[in-house]
């Protein structure tokens, strides 16, 4: 819409146990327009506290970058992915960053609109 804000690039994050799990997400969220690119690194080590027990464990991490608007599909759709009974999912919004990049990123997360007809 010629003269609105442009909507706010959202870097999230989210830890999965294993590559396997890490790749599944971020592949169906990219394929499906959530996120227009999902780093995943691995080798990340994680300690924390589940039901009162210290834990340590590896996981591979997700930098998902998506906008304010598919945020809440991008929510429903990783919850049904994820294999974690309490997934982490952080949105932190992005002030600062490249403008073509950003752009990119928008544009990457915006539904495909029909070929017109002929």
């Amino acid at each position: 819409m010629p003269g609105s804000a442009p909507d706010t690039v959202l870097l999230c994050y989210s830890a999965c146990p294993d590559p396997a799990s890490a790749r599944t997400i971020a592949d169906a969220l990219v394929e499906e327009r959530l996120a227009a690119c999902v780093n995943q690194l691995p080798g990340v080590h994680s300690t924390y506290r589940w039901q009162d027990v210290v834990t340590r464990d590896d996981e591979v991490l997700l930098l998902i970058k998506t906008t304010r608007s598919r945020l809440q599909a991008l929510r429903r759709r990783l919850l049904e992915l994820h294999p974690y009974e309490l997934p982490e999912l952080i949105a932190v919004p992005v002030h600062h960053g490249h403008p073509a990049y950003l752009d990119w990123v928008r544009q990457g997360v915006t539904a495909r609109r029909p070929a017109a007809g002929p």
